[in-house]
């Protein structure tokens, strides 16, 4: 074949399409995805109201001895939602794109690696405000009451999320370190001393001993400080202490995420 008879070959290669795209893209497919987690997404959901109505049902009278500021089942909704956001993550979904190989296919695209780990925890944060939904409406069935209105419930669903995202960096660490199933499922046990060792019960200055010297440095303590003062009004301070310790743990959690990401993704 004559020269003029050649046609140019052009060589393919993959093209970077962005941040936003890949993560817009691992996110709508872990979105899709969400509907087959019924099974976990069950007794995720039935530990927060077990606990509010047993809670409720079985402290409210000790607690009316108890100056709250408030009602006990309003008192006890935050802490239902705490139980209802944290460790709810897509990070056993990951662990199976590890051991099916998926992930490892993904690594041979020029995908960020930054959008593989923010994708999951946008469809995270999706989650975890559906499953806000159920908790509130079984909170104002039992009478709970926001002085702050629509917004106020609003502002302590999204707070509440917030805190539930930040957590998710520990099982996300744990899953892209290990890529075992197990230990990222047990990750909630990380959390589980904290949500008692707080004012899950008893206001802080009810709390004695150690365990108000304990209470006191936990970010749990301030994030169902911010939550309960919605119940009454607009309380800066409160609100400020539960976002700084929200952030303060997302920070923490973050930075482990990455880290692991960064070890899992680079060459060997």
């Amino acid at each position: 074949m004559t020269a003029a008879g050649t046609t140019a070959r052009t060589e393919i290669r993959p093209r970077r399409t962005g941040f936003v795209h890949d993560t817009v893209s691992i996110a709508r497919r872990a979105i899709r995805q969400l509907p087959r987690d019924i099974a976990f997404i069950g007794p995720t959901l039935f530990i927060p109201l077990f606990f509010l109505v047993i809670n409720v049902a079985s402290l409210s009278e000790a607690a009316a001895f108890v100056d709250l500021g408030i009602t006990y089942e309003e008192f006890q909704l935050p802490v239902a939602i705490v139980f209802a956001v944290t460790g709810v993550t897509r990070a056993g979904a990951m662990v199976l794109d590890i051991q099916n190989g998926y992930f490892d296919r993904l690594m041979t695209t020029p995908v960020s690696r930054r959008a593989l780990l923010l994708g999951h925890m946008v469809a995270d944060f999706v989650l975890v405000i559906a499953l806000s939904v159920p908790v509130m409406i079984l909170g104002f069935f039992m009478g709970a009451r926001f002085d702050t209105g629509p917004l106020g419930v609003l502002v302590f669903i999204l707070i509440g999320a917030l805190w539930g995202l930040g957590y998710t960096g520990i099982p996300y660490a744990i899953a892209l370190k290990t890529g075992n199933p197990g230990a990222v499922n047990s990750s909630f046990i990380i959390f589980f001393p904290f949500a008692f060792l707080t004012t899950a019960y008893l206001p802080a200055e009810n709390l004695s001993g150690w365990l108000s010297t304990v209470s006191t440095y936990n970010p749990v303590t301030y994030v169902l400080g911010g939550l309960r003062s919605l119940f009454i009004g607009w309380d800066a301070a409160e609100l400020g202490k539960a976002l700084l310790a929200t952030l303060a743990l997302a920070a923490f959690t973050q930075t482990l995420s990455l880290l692991a990401l960064r070890g899992r993704t680079s060459p060997k």
